[in-house]
């Protein structure tokens, strides 16, 4: 037990306490300092040292990022310091308030078993023999201190009173060493210095320091002043001259400037509204300095007002033959897509106005949903203008910046609207669905107003402030997959799919387009290069898996790119066929083997179709059985949609044991393994039902599922099937896998009205609307007439 005598008291310390680490704080003897404890630790490290005469031992941690400090991680000495106040606040945190008492070394750390660190420690004593070294030193640090604290706007000045009433040579020293605004680990060497001597040094070195970077400081602030100084004196004489020049008649540039803008306000033909606020911020704009920062932007508001299309526009060819033509040159197939842009424009031929609900073309990428909206703006004679919804996040990039904000401007809309020149362009909003929201707003719903024929007709910018009529524009939206487009946006929209291309589509798409494009960017001629139709097949299925032609266009740049260097290097003039045979010669290794339907029936794997981003796809389900303990287990990075459709299979089935001839007993020894292959991709939606039970029933019964057959749709626990969506892409994952069957929920039979007759040719569909259904075409001969025949 070691004793202290504080002002005339003494106080009785134990050799161990609790330990409390500070992060960014170094704390002195004699100092008061409030400290902010949020550390589960360190309240707990508190709490004990309430209990044992309020004393804790304060130590500096050495990284100040380290949120759970050990041993290892903290200074060896610091101060004992006694607990003046203690306030718990409602966050949570913990504020004290300690007094430094003494420096300590800690000698060891004691095994704790709190979460809070306890240590052994020895006591620093004061020096209080004031020799006539240390006496000089003080003066001098003293005088340097004072210096210091008049540089120092952070110090008050009342400090220096404070060290008039110190009288101990070590305490005055501790004291300025505690308000010098050092690093942590340049003041932890200032409490690690046992002898007052060395302190003061390492004080006056400090001290000098940083005086000379406060003079730097005060420098380089009075250099600021005088220039600020210098920039109002040159105002002032420049307004001097400005009102002599408007004396003696002549015209300064300002002046100009203003007449000239007043001319254009005059001829620029703009709304009432507009016509009003142009006037009232070019009359605000005379009586602005224009050294002030306001007349730059009063200026650039004017400019927008005046270069916005209130009144251009363009005249509509509404042609329908000629719409028509451009399309079909455009655009190879998407029959329905068509029609309906055909409809729209002979409603606005007849309207002599844009509307009706705004077009929104769904679809994978790479259909054609962007060179659409190009396409109808050449049949208008419109201009157009393409904005990228992607990743926006921000309200104001729809609504525009209020001017109050440095470096302000209007939204995307009025500066697309701006960079066509007219009131009517046709307006492709791309990419609907990939719009995000944060603090900052939400994108989506400052949409609503420009997609409404009923509000947009005063359609309102942050920036410009004057209302601007929408309606004679016409909006087209792209998304690729429509349950990601807001809800509010889907109902002011028609939505119009683009579920992708058959392989001949992709063909006759290569010859048309594709090619022709390729060969003029590459500086080709037909004579060059010819591509035989089984090798454009053969990139269709070996280089690319798509439900649209980009990548079957890059692959056909990239053959061209290698004959037009073969043709450089070995100036032949020989033209090159490109085959399927030499296929590999320029794309190397085929990239995609196909999938295709079973070659022979088999017992625990069915075939599921699936519709992705990208197209439909045929999708394997296997199932396998293992004796042990029961359960079930769904592999292949399934989402949770899909792994509950695994769960429904699996009851459905154990309800009906007797129906399927299973043992009650069966599942109790048995775990049963679902897995989808290709395991890395990750694999969800709700219409896998069917096929998970039919694999599972397979591998349960041991008898085989019907080759070259597929299914689709959702299970209920009492063996119903439910609807799906996509039909159209997976049937056309069906024909490209070779699939001759294929059953789909009867609910589904409405779209088949929707589906091209090529699509359906050599498919023959089998419509079921309960798993009795499912079973009796997916086995042979019908499960149920098996069943009955090995029951007899």
């Amino acid at each position: 037990m070691a004793k202290i005598k504080r002002e005339k008291i003494i106080i009785d310390i134990e050799d161990k306490l609790p330990v409390l680490p500070l992060k960014d704080t170094i704390i002195f003897p004699y100092v008061i300092y409030p400290l902010l404890i949020g550390r589960e630790a360190s309240i707990k490290a508190v709490q004990e040292a309430l209990l044992h005469e309020k004393l804790v031992l304060l130590v500096a941690q050495k990284d100040l990022l380290k949120e759970n400090p050990s041993r290892f991680d903290l200074y060896r000495v610091g101060v004992v310091a006694r607990i003046l106040q203690i306030l718990k606040l409602p966050n949570g945190l913990v504020k004290v308030l300690v007094e430094g008492l003494i420096r300590a070394r800690i000698k060891r750390f004691l095994s704790n078993k709190s979460d809070f660190l306890r240590a052994r420690f020895e006591i620093v004593p004061e020096i209080e023999k004031v020799t006539t070294q240390n006496k000089a030193a003080l003066r001098h640090v003293i005088s340097q201190f004072k210096e210091y604290v008049l540089l120092n706007r952070d110090i008050p000045d009342e400090i220096l009173l404070s060290i008039e009433s110190i009288q101990n040579v070590q305490r005055i020293s501790d004291f300025i060493a505690a308000h010098v605004t050092k690093r942590l680990e340049e003041k932890q060497h200032l409490l690690e210095a046992f002898s007052v001597e060395d302190e003061l040094l390492m004080l006056a070195e400090m001290l000098q320091v940083e005086k000379n970077i406060l003079q730097i400081e005060k420098d380089i602030d009075d250099q600021i002043r005088q220039r600020m100084q210098g920039s109002q004196r040159n105002f002032y004489l420049q307004e001097q001259l400005r009102v002599i020049r408007q004396e003696l008649g002549e015209e300064d540039e300002g002046y100009s400037e203003l007449k000239s803008l007043e001319e254009k306000i005059g001829k620029a033909k703009l709304p009432h509204a507009a016509q009003e606020r142009a006037t009232e911020e070019l009359n605000k704009l005379k009586y602005t300095p224009p050294m002030s920062p306001e007349y730059t932007v009063i200026r650039n508001y004017l400019d927008w007002l005046l270069v916005m299309p209130w009144s251009k526009k363009t005249k509509d060819n509404l042609d329908l033959i000629s719409a028509t033509k451009i399309l079909d040159e455009d655009h190879y197939g998407l029959k329905k897509p068509k029609e309906r842009i055909l409809e729209h424009l002979a409603v606005m031929k007849l309207m002599k106005k844009v509307k009706g609900p705004i077009l929104c073309f769904v679809g994978p990428p790479g259909v054609g949903k962007t060179s659409l909206g190009k396409s109808i703006a050449r049949a208008l004679n419109r201009q157009f203008v393409r904005i990228s919804l992607g990743g926006i996040r921000d309200e104001a990039e729809i609504r525009g910046h209020r001017r109050t904000y440095i470096g302000s401007l209007p939204g995307r809309i009025i500066q697309s609207l701006k960079k066509a020149g007219t009131k009517n362009p046709v307006f492709l909003l791309d990419e609907v669905d990939k719009m995000s929201i944060d603090f900052r707003g939400d994108p989506s719903a400052a949409l609503l107003e420009v997609l409404d024929p009923e509000q947009n007709i005063t359609f309102s910018d942050h920036y410009i402030e004057v209302e601007f009529d929408l309606s004679e524009v016409l909006f087209i939206t792209t998304a690729n997959v429509r349950h990601n487009i807001p809800a509010p946006l889907v109902d002011r929209m028609e939505v119009i799919d683009l579920p992708g291309y058959m392989e001949y589509d992709k063909l006759e798409i290569a010859r048309r387009h594709l090619t022709p494009k390729q060969l003029s960017e590459n500086g080709l001629k037909s004579k060059n290069i010819k591509f035989i139709d089984s090798a454009i097949f053969n990139i269709i299925r070996q280089y690319t898996r798509e439900a649209g032609v980009r990548n079957l266009e890059r692959n056909i740049s990239n053959v061209c790119r290698k004959v037009a260097k073969e043709i450089v290097l070995n100036r032949s003039k020989k033209a090159f066929v490109i085959t399927s045979r030499n296929l590999a010669k320029y794309l190397g290794v085929r990239k995609y083997s196909e999938k295709k339907a079973e070659e022979k029936d088999q017992i625990g794997s069915a075939t599921g179709l699936a519709w992705t981003e990208f197209g439909g796809d045929i999708l394997q389900i296997e199932v396998t059985l293992m004796k042990g303990k029961s359960g079930l287990t769904l592999t292949g990075k399934l989402g949770d949609v899909m792994k509950e459709s695994g769960q429904a299979a699996l009851s459905y089935i154990r309800s009906n044991t007797d129906l399927f001839g299973i043992k009650l007993d069966f599942f109790d020894g048995h775990e049963i393994h679902v897995h989808v292959p290709e395991g890395a991709i990750p694999k969800d939606g709700p219409s896998a039902g069917i096929t998970i039970a039919v694999a599972m029933i397979s591998a349960i019964t041991k008898k085989a599922i019907v080759k070259e057959l597929a299914m689709t749709g959702e299970i209920t626990l009492r063996g119903n099937v439910l609807p799906i969506g996509g039909l159209t892409e997976k049937l056309l994952a069906a024909r490209r896998s070779g699939i001759k069957k294929v059953l789909i929920p009867g609910k589904n039979k409405k779209d088949l009205e929707e589906i091209p007759s090529r699509v359906l040719k050599g498919i023959e569909l089998i419509f079921v609307n309960s798993m009795m259904d499912v079973l009796d075409q997916a086995f042979l001969n019908g499960f149920l007439k098996k069943k009955n025949s090995s029951n007899g």
